[in-house]
């Protein structure tokens, strides 16, 4: 029996409408019949360069598109259709996201208040105890305001707070961004975490040596398309890739040899 996807997105594409002129408007496309499956205790990223829109898929799984925007498409969730309501009842709850930048955390409000979402009764608190303590943050962080975090300990209550209703799905878009090296694997070993204790997890990411270490799976995105869907063992063999774009990041990647295309045709983009 097959299994049934977590997040199942068939032929996605969104559009923006502007305005070339005082009476005329465009419609530009900006992600292009994106096809893409996600299962329970699974780590997908998706990688591309800055601007490739991957994060308006992440906008469009939560329902936050801006006014302007417009899709089509099919997106189910565990089976079911993902309308717009059912999103407004999910999002937050079994589908969460992890955001792009630590300014998301109110810079009035002390941390554990957050991770609780408000919420003060003792149950809520000592669920908030283990799940700092699950990331290596103490119970005295629940105390500071977000302004006394580093940029490390932030990201992790980022995670902290997303996690909290344990969640089905979770997306985290861009995670690791301006933080060392070191600190960006152990974030991502906590998706990893999440994931082998049966969420899903989608990771929006730029970095593709980061997303190889965690991921299962791994969709290459460039101006809106997907490029190529690959195991992430396959990027240890450039020949296991298929698309000239995605043989070309693998390369210029340092461990092998940090090789610019000699040309755009050499990419077939």
């Amino acid at each position: 029996m097959d299994r049934i996807p977590i997040l199942d997105i068939q032929n996605l594409s969104v559009s923006f409408s502007q305005y070339v002129d005082m009476f005329r408007k465009n419609d530009l496309q900006v992600i292009k019949d994106l096809n893409l499956k996600l299962f329970e205790g699974e780590v997908v990223a998706v990688v591309g360069a800055s601007g490739s829109g991957k994060s308006l898929l992440a906008h469009a799984i939560l329902g936050i598109l801006p006014y302007n925007a417009s899709f089509s498409g099919r997106m189910s969730y565990c089976g079911e259709p993902l309308t717009q309501m059912r999103i407004e009842q999910l999002r937050g709850k079994e589908i969460v996201l992890v955001p792009q930048s630590v300014s998301y955390l109110d810079p009035l409000m002390k941390v554990g208040f957050q991770i609780r979402k408000s919420v003060n009764d003792k149950r809520s608190k000592e669920k908030m105890l283990q799940t700092l303590n699950r990331y290596g943050l103490g119970e005295e962080v629940e105390k500071l305001y977000p302004f006394e975090l580093s940029g490390g300990m932030a990201r992790r209550v980022l995670i902290s707070t997303a996690v909290m209703d344990s969640p089905r799905l979770v997306i985290a878009d861009e995670p690791t961004p301006g933080i060392h090296i070191d600190a960006a694997k152990q974030v991502l070993g906590h998706f990893r975490k999440i994931a082998d204790d049966g969420a899903a997890v989608l990771i929006i990411t730029h970095d593709l040596e980061l997303a190889i270490e965690a991921a299962d799976r791994v969709v290459v995105f460039y101006a809106g398309m997907t490029l190529e869907e690959a195991q992430a063992s396959d990027f240890s063999d450039e020949s296991k890739l298929s698309h000239p774009y995605t043989r070309a990041l693998w390369r210029a990647m340092p461990q092998n040899g940090f090789r610019a295309i000699e040309s755009i045709k050499e990419a077939d983009l």
